[in-house]
């Protein structure tokens, strides 16, 4: 299939086809993002869409999970995406899940109902940004929203009865506002009680907001001792139930894996193993760390 690059699709999603329905972010805003800064926001008309699905049908390989690309997928209209799915799942026999990433606005735009007839269509999972619980730290990154907005949007998925995995990414509030990222990310993450959480480590990217504040002085990024102290509060403070958490992206200094809450106190002993016997407990090199 020909991209319309740069194409992203998390973690989760590598072996999946990915579907271009839309171009670029319709935010574009984000301090920290340069993901989507030279691609104009567009929505595909569905016979393009249809177009792409049909082609991919007449390649000679199994397809089992679709990804719907760019970053706003679903300010797609609910009868497009409708369609989309349909005939996703009548191109590809095996497919087992359709994904998309979901913003809070595009969350807050969609009905209930909406949502539970997505589902029902077969799209399983849906990709939050949470980043930050801390009004001060969304606001200073321009997400957009504020925590009420983004637990808001969180639990319609929730509610209605879909998967849903939040990224935050530690770091975001940098040296001086650590502890505020931690105890008031969790406390979102705790009220939306996702099915996945994702914990991601901040990577200042070239030519951005944020990479401007931190070449002039006014953003400190955490070292690697301190995002571990961070993803160690932000784990005591959190309430979760059966909650699938994963820090093992390229960005993380520490992979963590477990279910939470139940595996939390080992966690958090790993944690302050790193911390306490980093000889016995090695991080990733920074040379390793990667987007």
């Amino acid at each position: 299939m020909n991209y319309d690059m740069p194409v992203y699709r998390p973690p989760s999603e590598a072996s999946s086809l990915i579907l271009q329905v839309t171009l670029g972010c319709s935010h574009n805003g984000c301090t920290f993002c340069g993901m989507y800064k030279g691609k104009q926001f567009h929505i595909k008309s569905w016979q393009e869409i249809k177009i792409k699905i049909e082609t991919c049908g007449r390649q000679p390989y199994g397809i089992n999970r679709v990804f719907l690309a760019d970053g706003d997928a679903l300010a797609v209209d609910t009868g497009t995406l409708l369609k989309t799915l349909n005939l996703l799942y009548k191109t590809f026999p095996n497919l087992e899940r359709v994904g998309i990433y979901a913003g809070p606005k595009d969350i807050q735009a969609k009905s209930k109902d909406e949502l539970v007839e997505l589902g029902k269509a077969g799209l399983k999972i849906f990709y939050l940004g949470i980043e930050s619980g801390s009004d001060k730290i969304l606001k200073a990154v321009n997400k957009g929203v504020n925590s009420e907005q983004m637990i808001a949007a969180g639990k319609k998925i929730m509610d209605s009865g879909l998967q849903l995995s939040a990224t935050i990414i530690l770091g975001l509030g940098g040296k001086d506002l650590w502890q505020e990222h931690a105890r008031e990310t969790a406390a979102v993450v705790s009220a939306v009680n996702p099915t996945y959480l994702g914990a991601l480590t901040l990577m200042v990217v070239p030519d951005t907001p944020l990479y401007k504040k931190v070449q002039r002085g006014d953003f400190e990024v955490p070292n690697s001792s301190e995002i571990l102290k961070e993803i160690k509060l932000l784990l005591t403070n959190v309430n979760l139930s059966n909650c699938t958490f994963r820090s093992n992206h390229a960005s993380n200094y520490l992979p963590l894996r477990g279910i939470l809450n139940q595996d939390r106190d080992k966690l958090v002993e790993l944690i302050e193993n790193a911390l306490e016997q980093p000889d016995k407990v090695p991080l990733r090199p920074e040379y390793f760390r990667g987007l």
